[in-house]
């Protein structure tokens, strides 16, 4: 039996959804076939590789992707907006999705001012990822039994 498929989407697929991918990996990746994607894609932030790794997370064999490498290729059971931009671009509902849902974390690459407040938007966020995967982990079922278009309201 093959593992329900969830894709995260973001704007620039550069950390919010680079973090989301690793750590639903990390923590789930025994009950999800996981991937993510940006409407832009951007690159990897450097600092989204550095607050990974600070976690014990290699993000060596990620790479940015573009919303055009799934679309219509992926049949996604969960597809996870972690930003408000990508959720109002995108399809309200993936082709074939059973489930959406919106987890809006702030952009920390839009974080202004120095170095060291950037890096602590940067970790963060990366926490706050972390903590919704692992909430979402104990309260969805291994396998996805809800109809054809269902949606979820937005959680946060």
């Amino acid at each position: 039996m093959s593992k329900p498929v969830v894709l995260f989407l973001c704007t620039g697929n550069s950390a919010r959804s680079q973090m989301a991918e690793a750590f639903l990996r990390k923590h789930g990746g025994d009950r999800f076939e996981v991937h993510s994607a940006g409407l832009n894609p951007t690159g990897i932030n450097p600092l989204t590789i550095q607050v990974m790794n600070e976690v014990g997370i290699d993000m060596d064999e990620h790479r940015s992707k573009s919303v055009s490498e799934y679309l219509g290729k992926l049949a996604a059971n969960y597809v996870i907006f972690v930003c408000a931009q990508a959720e109002k671009s995108c399809p309200r509902i993936w082709p074939f999705a059973l489930r959406s849902f919106c987890w809006p974390f702030d952009d920390p690459a839009a974080c202004k001012g120095g170095e060291e407040s950037r890096l602590q938007k940067f970790r963060d966020v990366r926490d706050q990822i972390e903590h919704q995967i692992k909430e979402w982990l104990a309260t969805e079922p291994d396998s996805v039994g809800t109809a054809a278009g269902e949606e979820s309201g937005t959680e946060s």
